[in-house]
């Protein structure tokens, strides 16, 4: 499934043909992805406690992921997704259009671990070694 969550996608049949919307979930499984505002369905929802008053609630159900394409950021367009490996061995979703990456997250968190690992954590010294370099280095300055 090349469509994942928080991607802007456009729906390309069914009754809301050409609306626009963002993926809220993802159901590989079953190969449906929910998106906002699109397929509204109305809900009952009933009273459960005393102070609560019964409603009737618009929630958004589940398409096909087959009814769905991607909208390329760059090119403002919907597209179907390539995919290609970048230098470091890891599979990222470009498009197939302009060739514009489609993982907007993937190169900040990959920057982030990379920083992450560079820095080297802190030398732990004792708080009793911390006073008697204090102390000697007072005595060494003082003679």
């Amino acid at each position: 499934m090349n469509v994942k969550l928080n991607d802007n996608v456009v729906v390309i049949t069914g009754k809301y043909a050409g609306k626009q919307g963002k993926v809220i979930a993802t159901s590989p499984k079953s190969g449906t992805v929910v998106v906002e505002g699109i397929n509204l369905h109305k809900k009952s929802k009933k009273a459960r406690k005393a102070n609560e008053v019964s409603q009737i609630v618009e929630i958004e159900a589940p398409i096909d992921v087959s009814n769905v394409m991607i909208m390329c950021p760059a090119c403002g367009k919907a597209v179907r997704v390539k995919h290609s490996v970048g230098e470091d061995g890891k599979k990222t979703r470009v498009c197939a259009k302009c060739g514009a990456s489609l993982d907007k997250g993937y190169s900040g968190k990959a920057a982030k671990a990379a920083a992450a690992k560079k820095e080297e954590p802190k030398k732990r010294v004792r708080k009793r070694a911390k006073k008697e370099e204090a102390a000697a280095e007072e005595s060494g300055k003082t003679e």
